[in-house]
């Protein structure tokens, strides 16, 4: 899981990586916690991306950091990576050991090549990243993907959900997107309610129809060919795609479309329910975080209110990258 180097004090800054399905990010920072540079990139996820394509979004990240602070490269002395989809066990190209790898390969693209580098699961980060970098507590991250988790000593004690768009993932920005394409769809066919989410959607797949689109008035035929349009569009798209029109939801809702509330609070009432599966204890924190769910969140609110009554600590974190840091900084400090 790591590599041993010389750890000396000149080696005293850390790297810490946060990636996850949507983008991958990455924080520079000296032995006190200071974030001396950022850096993002494309998506991180260690099952659907490929080697070469996660090398190259994880160089961007790191490059990204270091560049801000010239001559950190020499002085970095430990770096920890979180990663979406980080499964052990799955051999060289998916999973644990292609993030390890990917990540290594990174590095040395920015000139380190004398640090101990160690990668371990998203959830993991998350939760260090909430004050005093907790070890024990509850995660759960809502993004492109969703997932929920009981950590005990850094370890996964418990995980739900986190099943990818064709399993589970349920409250994600892909369950928002796809039900926002869905009622979209459902309003043009007649089988559910007129909503905004037509207009967004439409904007979204066709934006030369944007203000041209049919209303509920219109004739059958051109809510049909609109609604084919739209399908033809979306099955062109890789799936994980449909993640894109969460913002559609998140903005019919603020304009207060009915449809969209509801989709809203339904994502905020299977997200809730996620946590709930962990059978949570009076007192825990619980690290929120990703896309619905960091500060300012569109989900935040809802999904606060609805585990209020579990008397939790609840932080939320605008990424994983400082829980990274503060890892890769009990590396530096770990025995060589």
């Amino acid at each position: 899981m790591s590599e041993t180097h010389d750890r000396t004090p000149t080696r005293s800054l850390v790297i810490g990586v946060d990636a996850g399905g949507t983008r991958s990010r990455a924080c520079l920072a000296d032995a006190a916690g200071t974030v001396l540079g950022r850096g993002t990139g494309g998506p991180g996820n260690a099952l659907s991306v490929g080697r070469a394509d996660l090398t190259r979004h994880l160089t961007e990240a790191v490059a990204g950091a270091v560049r801000q602070a010239p001559g950190a490269a020499d002085r970095v002395g430990a770096v920890f990576g979180g990663f979406a989809g980080a499964a052990q066990g799955l051999g060289p190209e998916r999973g644990h050991e292609l993030a390890l790898s990917c990540l290594r390969e990174a590095l040395a693209g920015s000139g380190i090549t004398e640090a101990v580098v160690a990668v371990g699961v998203d959830t993991e980060v998350a939760l260090a990243a909430a004050p005093g970098a907790p070890r024990d507590g509850l995660v759960l991250i809502a993004g492109t993907g969703a997932i929920a988790a009981r950590l005990a000593g850094g370890r996964l004690a418990h995980v739900v959900d986190g099943y990818g768009w064709l399993l589970g993932d349920a409250g994600s920005g892909h369950w928002l997107g796809a039900h926002a394409v869905r009622a979209a769809l459902a309003a043009l066919d007649g089988s559910g309610a007129w909503t905004a989410l037509v207009a967004e959607v439409t904007a979204h797949y066709l934006p030369d129809l944007a203000g041209g689109a049919p209303g509920p008035g219109d004739p059958f035929d051109a809510r049909h060919d609109l609604a084919e349009a739209i399908v033809a569009r979306a099955y062109a798209q890789a799936p994980a795609q449909l993640a894109l029109l969460s913002p559609a939801a998140v903005g019919a809702a603020a304009g207060g479309d009915a449809v969209a509330l509801r989709l809203l609070d339904r994502a905020a009432d299977l997200l809730a329910d996620t946590v709930r599966t962990l059978r949570p204890e009076p007192g825990e924190p619980l690290a929120v975080t990703g896309g619905l769910l960091a500060p300012d969140g569109p989900l935040l609110s809802r999904v606060a209110a609805r585990l209020d009554g579990l008397d939790l600590r609840v932080f939320p974190v605008t990424d994983g990258t400082a829980g990274a840091a503060a890892l890769a900084r009990a590396l530096l400090r770990s025995p060589a």
